[in-house]
């Protein structure tokens, strides 16, 4: 039996992605996935076809699929697959949740579809720029704004009210750590938001509905309606991604709401841990590597002289400096810059068959029938951004930490021209990902430029691709993201990160296994 899935919010589909591969696609079926961004909708609605198509075993619509992938050339699988492409349309909608269109469209699509609350999962993260820490510190420097006047504080509610409508036995609500302290009207955003998921027809005034109670994933902290929030340590809900085998640092709230009459005081499972961390070098294991873009005038010649330049440049302002072990480790560099390296692209041939998988995340991202890399394209950098990429990368794999800072970056060359530099706010400007740990958290951020996530292989001088921003996101290597690079980025620094998505869709299939039993 397969239980329905509505997915809010969905952004490129991690989430439903972690829901709809459970068990080969047999215990999930996403019956709606809602989204706005259009490039998005697009990497959506692309997915959900793959995803048709394998568990239809549709070997003719998943050729397609493949030969889309591995060429530009090839048909799209919406003229190969038309019967099948509806499908994926009909579950995959660029819709606008709270306006009134978009919740027009909604509730058509679930009363149509006929569900069963007791065989129904709502999963979803409301948006999140309102509620994270960076996004509350942009909206301070906005003359006039007001917390309370921002509607994205409330775009929760949206998911509340198909909760109200639909009564599923089941929800998972994901968002930034951020929320536990956003306030509006000088009070906790997250104390509302535990009570009215607790209890969503008394939160919408819609009459009679069911109780919930909001479980931590990895804790035994729970909250009731008609608890007081102050009682419980909000901090439970966190789940510290690579505690589970996801090779990043991404601490996110994410909300198990069960309805009140399902568990009758039985107790479940909770997330399990891993093993073992799962590091950068992991999750990059097998990608081809790549070299940074110059620009107008790039060439492979030009870039490997360019950083070939910089690295004896900068080798000689360290050892005026007296940093002589910086100085040495930037001399040997000159000697490791290939002239043979790309720089990727939207699709690049494998030169060599996927390696089979050997552990659980690796099995996860690798698919042995694809015969390219997708979305694997460096950006284009400054030379002066290259020098800092260069130094900071040699840095790191000197000294095994990323350098913070002007006390760490003390070259001459290597000051931005801002006059904050060294005032500290900018310490991390600059940041390496380093190949022995998960990296730190993949962001939308990385869609405007890749300081922040600089990658450890000096010789490749560069930011991530979009492809090993995935791969950190755990993301399959058969997930085609649509639209330019800068929209593929933001949509992959939104996503949840599949591989768990799907533990927490194994303790949700178990909850609705236990209630049938």
């Amino acid at each position: 039996m397969s239980y329905k899935v509505i997915d809010l919010f969905a952004g490129p589909g991690g989430l439903g992605e972690g829901f709809a591969s459970l068990n080969g696609g047999k215990a999930f079926e996403i019956v709606v996935s809602a989204e706005m961004e259009e490039s998005a909708h697009k990497t959506l609605t692309l997915r959900s076809y793959f995803r048709h198509a394998k568990r239809g075993q549709d070997r003719n619509a998943l050729s397609a699929y493949y030969d889309f992938c591995h060429s530009s050339s090839a048909p799209h699988p919406k003229d190969v697959a038309p019967d099948l492409w509806a499908k994926a349309t009909s579950e995959a909608r660029q819709l606008t949740l709270g306006s009134q269109a978009g919740n027009e469209e909604l509730d058509k699509i679930i009363a149509a579809a006929k569900l069963s609350s007791d065989k129904t999962v709502v999963i979803g993260g409301p948006p999140c720029q309102a509620y994270s820490l960076v996004g509350r510190a942009r909206n301070l420097g906005k003359a006039n704004y007001k917390a309370e006047d921002d509607h994205r504080h409330f775009l929760y509610k949206e998911y509340l009210r198909i909760l109200q409508k639909v009564s599923p036995a089941v929800f998972v609500m994901e968002n930034v750590k951020g929320i536990l302290s956003s306030k509006v009207n000088n009070k906790l955003v997250f104390h509302d938001i535990l009570r009215d998921l607790s209890n969503p027809s008394i939160a919408t005034q819609s009459g009679d509905g069911p109780e919930y109670v909001i479980h931590s994933l990895v804790t035994d902290t729970a909250f009731s309606y008609g608890m007081d929030p102050e009682s419980i340590d909000p901090r439970d809900f966190i789940i510290y991604s690579e505690r589970y085998g996801i090779p990043q640092a991404r601490h996110r709230v994410i909300l198990l709401g069960i309805r009140k009459s399902e568990l009758g005081g039985k107790s479940f499972a909770r997330l399990s841990r891993a093993d073992h961390t799962v590091t950068l070098e992991q999750a990059l294991f097998n990608l081809p590597k790549l070299r940074s873009k110059l620009g107008r005038s790039d060439s492979a010649s030009t870039w490997a002289k360019t950083v070939s330049d910089l690295s004896v440049r900068l080798a000689q302002e360290a050892r005026d400096a007296g940093e002589l072990q910086m100085a040495t480790a930037l001399s040997n560099l000159k000697s490791r810059f290939s002239d043979e390296l790309g720089t990727g692209g939207l699709r690049i041939p494998h030169t060599q068959p996927a390696e089979n998988s050997q552990n659980r995340y690796s099995e996860w991202v690798t698919d042995t029938q694809l015969d390219v890399w997708l979305n694997h394209e460096t950006r284009s950098h400054m030379t002066s951004d290259l020098g800092r990429y260069l130094f900071a990368s040699t840095f790191a794999d000197t000294f095994e930490r990323s350098p913070k800072g002007h006390t760490d970056f003390a070259l001459p060359s290597l000051a931005p021209a801002h006059a904050n530099w060294e005032s500290g706010k900018f310490a991390d400007r600059f940041k390496v990902q380093l190949y022995t740990r998960p990296s730190t958290t993949v962001t939308s951020h990385i869609s405007k430029d890749g300081h922040y996530f600089i990658h450890p292989d000096p010789s490749q001088c560069r930011s991530l691709t979009v492809r090993e921003a995935a791969r950190l996101q755990t993301f399959p290597d058969n997930y085609f993201f649509q639209g330019n690079r800068t929209q593929q980025f933001h949509q992959v620094g939104n996503a949840v990160p599949s591989l768990l998505a799907n533990q927490i869709a194994t303790i949700c299939n178990d909850l609705l296994a236990s209630r049938k039993k």
